[in-house]
């Protein structure tokens, strides 16, 4: 345990972690039974080309989440680009600039401008006053970003879309398993497009659905995403490749079984966090609420340097010197990533949340890979840090 600033290893003290903590570990189900899986799938020999596993899968999906549909997908971004282009989307989308590049790209990808929005200081989602004041004439709908798995004001953005005649699709990649109102997320706007990549809750290796409730929507983007086909030998509609193989589907499956077990665990280690974070000066939890359901896949804290007398990169130094691999989150926002920096060099101007927001996240190491005691440690470091801030910046600055 340290106590006192020389114990930190930016004061050369010994690393408190022999072995990097990460954030994003995958979580992995039942090892024996994806085995069992995959070697059913090679007896087959189907690998891919819409196999039985990824059929279950879709329909296993669906009953989970209460909805008409699931398509899956190669990846989340395919996913997204299949449901943009489906929803036939042109001119202006209205979309975070607090979220993965991806979001951005997937309508930029189709020559159609993103257009950054403001979001709200406290939950990190569209602002819908501010998305309001954005539509004009050329704007075709509204991406919103289910971001930390807290579900967006759907609510306010339905009125926003239904009023003015919009489009709604949401970017729920890090919200599988999460509710709003008691429904599970995956039920609203035209579609909502998930991320299975192996950073997330549910991760299938790599891959991606849209699920949806309406049939013909479905039926779209089901040729889509296999070159249009029909059948056999009839193509009826542009399409690409967007195909989930059987062994995405395979890990699918099986994680699916071990759900309720990754929840238990996230929900623990955020409790945990909690705890030990709660009268940190500066220091603020992003919280969930436990009225619905969540995946708790991500610890999420704000730095408030005016408090702490140290910037959230400052202390991203001190973690990483413990082999306590933090992360900045969707920084420095999309508005300053390319191509878009230089196509609205002014966005930052509408942005001042977005831009206060980015400085201030920080994600924290959890999932299974990390038990309670970690977790201490790692709060301890941060009260350390925090009770010697003046002292740090020093240190860092020579």
């Amino acid at each position: 345990m340290k106590t006192k600033l020389t114990d930190l290893a930016i004061s050369g003290g010994t690393p408190t972690f022999l072995e990097p903590l990460h954030v994003g570990r995958p979580n992995i189900g039942n090892r024996k039974r994806f085995l069992q899986l995959m070697n059913d799938m090679l007896d087959r020999k189907w690998l891919s080309n819409e196999g039985p596993y990824v059929q279950e899968l879709e329909n296993k999906i669906a009953e989970y989440l209460g909805v008409k549909h699931c398509v899956a997908m190669c990846n989340g971004t395919i996913a997204l680009e299949i449901a943009i282009r489906a929803l036939e989307l042109k001119g202006e989308v209205i979309v975070p600039s607090f979220t993965f590049i991806a979001t951005a790209h997937g309508l930029q990808w189709q020559e159609i401008t993103p257009v950054f929005c403001d979001i709200n200081p406290e939950t990190h989602h569209l602002d819908h006053q501010a998305v309001e004041k954005m539509i004009t004439p050329r704007t075709s709908g509204i991406l919103g970003v289910h971001t930390w798995g807290r579900p967006c004001n759907v609510e306010a953005l339905t009125n926003l879309a239904q009023k003015y005649k919009l489009e709604l699709l949401f970017d729920a990649a890090h919200a599988f398993g999460c509710s709003y109102n008691g429904r599970m997320i995956g039920n609203f706007g035209r579609a909502e497009v998930l991320s299975f990549h192996a950073t997330k809750f549910f991760n299938t290796f790599e891959g991606g659905a849209v699920v949806t409730n309406e049939d013909d929507l479905a039926a779209k983007m089901r040729l889509m995403k296999n070159f249009g086909f029909a059948g056999y030998d009839s193509v009826i509609y542009i399409g690409t490749n967007g195909k989930m193989n059987e062994a995405s589907a395979a890990m699918g499956l099986t994680n699916l079984e071990s759900l309720d077990e990754f929840i238990y665990t996230n929900r623990k280690n955020y409790e945990c966090y909690k705890h030990y974070l709660n009268d940190i000066n500066g220091i603020r939890l992003l919280r969930y609420d436990d009225r619905e359901k969540q995946n708790y896949q991500y610890v999420v804290i704000e730095v408030d340097e005016s408090e702490t007398n140290l910037s959230r990169d400052q202390l991203l130094k001190v973690l990483h010197s413990e082999n306590i691999l933090a992360r900045r989150y969707f920084y420095p926002g999309c508005h300053r990533m390319e191509p878009y920096r230089a196509y609205f060099p002014h966005a930052h101007l509408l942005l001042p949340v977005t831009e206060e927001v980015v400085k201030r996240v920080m994600v924290l190491p959890t999932g299974s890979s990390i038990d309670m005691q970690s977790i201490d440690t790692i709060c301890q470091i941060i009260r350390l840090a925090v009770e010697n801030g003046k002292e740090i910046r020093k240190i860092l600055s020579n």
